[in-house]
């Protein structure tokens, strides 16, 4: 898989750490998350709706989670987590794939879902990017997860394969 990427560059993003209120009121910090956080993050996958995992993550036991978290956690890896009250309620990631660039995967708690924070994840997690360096990401998402697809757009991904049953989207920043 080599995804297609846009020519011009996305606009700069937010950076870390931000607050911000969602569309439910509520006042949601975002911040740069480290190995520091691998306790809070394996909190809210304990929470995590099942019917949220895609593509087999985030896994659902806690040995599996703690694996997988010391894998995306890793100083190669780019991190922020949204909190609510000190509680991790959203994660987002960078994850770097060889010469391709650097996959996204982002997780919200389905109470949490449809109020704004993964919009704000992502352009928080972009912008930590952009300042990283970072020039590529690029991400899969299941071609019916409508509001998953929006909010890619939203952010300026665009589609590069559709011919799967998953769509690739891919963003320069």
């Amino acid at each position: 898989m080599s995804p297609a990427f846009p020519d011009e560059p996305a606009d700069s993003f937010p950076r870390p750490p931000r607050s911000f209120a969602d569309g439910a009121g509520r006042t949601i910090d975002v911040e740069r998350a480290s190995d520091a956080d691998a306790a809070d993050l394996l909190a809210m996958y304990r929470e995590f709706d099942p019917a949220d995992r895609a593509q087999g993550i985030p896994p659902v036991q806690d040995e599996a989670i703690e694996q997988w978290l010391d894998t995306i956690l890793a100083e190669d890896c780019v991190n922020v987590v949204a909190r609510y009250d000190g509680a991790a309620v959203g994660h987002a990631t960078l994850v770097p794939d060889g010469d391709i660039g650097y996959e996204l995967a982002i997780f919200v708690l389905s109470e949490y879902q449809g109020a704004g924070i993964g919009t704000e994840l992502v352009e928080t997690l972009l912008g930590l990017g952009q300042a990283e360096g970072i020039e590529k990401v690029w991400l899969t998402v299941e071609r019916w997860n409508d509001p998953a697809i929006a909010l890619y757009k939203t952010v300026g991904f665009e589609t590069s394969d559709a011919e799967r049953f998953e769509l690739e989207m891919g963003i320069r920043i």
